[in-house]
């Protein structure tokens, strides 16, 4: 891994702000420039599932565990802080604001046109142009619906539903079906 990214990766872990035109700001923007470059490999023509997987593990820098399935369109701002647990299938047009970290359990079920929103920007307009990053994590075996748009922070436990249409703004707790704007537990098994 590239010294500029182990610290662009430290720095988002540990949730400083990353300041407009710093070192870190150039860095996000290269990895951005890669991550459109494989993204838009991956959207182009039919690729068998293994060579999905090759290119989402150049994408995130990581191997892609067995059972991937992804059904192209695929959209990513970064790739580098994006890790994918097995068996995980991804439906077409599900978008990745993923600099602040994406994290797919095993197992996870994600319908189409999900977005994951890593990124935020301050309400002070001194600083509307740095970037404020989260996590997403989904814990093992979730289903998330179609066009649901899942805010930066938000861990949904394991075996969770996250109905279609739905904007998760808080953690969801495990073994939960949430729905609606904001979303909100609307049953527990």
């Amino acid at each position: 891994m590239e010294e500029d990214l182990r610290r662009l990766l430290s720095k988002i872990s540990s949730g400083e702000r990353i300041e407009s035109g710093t070192p870190e700001f150039a860095a996000m923007d290269r990895y951005a420039r890669e991550a459109q470059r494989i993204t838009a490999e991956i959207n182009t023509g039919y690729h068998e599932e293994s060579e999905l997987a090759e290119l989402v593990g150049r994408l995130t820098g990581k191997p892609v565990p067995s059972g991937f399935r992804l059904f192209p369109p695929l959209y990513s701002d970064f790739g580098k802080n994006m890790t994918i647990g097995s068996s995980v299938f991804i439906n077409s047009g599900c978008c990745f604001q993923d600099q602040g970290g994406v994290t797919i359990g095993d197992g996870c079920q994600i319908g189409h046109q999900v977005v994951f929103a890593t990124i935020d920007h301050s309400l002070d307009p001194e600083h509307r142009h740095d970037i404020e990053m989260s996590p997403i994590v989904l814990e093992r075996n979730v289903w998330v619906g179609s066009h649901v748009t899942i805010l930066r922070g938000v861990t949904i436990g394991h075996d969770s539903v996250v109905a279609a249409g739905a904007v998760v703004t808080r953690d969801v707790p495990p073994r939960t079906v949430v729905a609606g704007v904001p979303a909100k537990p609307v049953r527990e098994f």
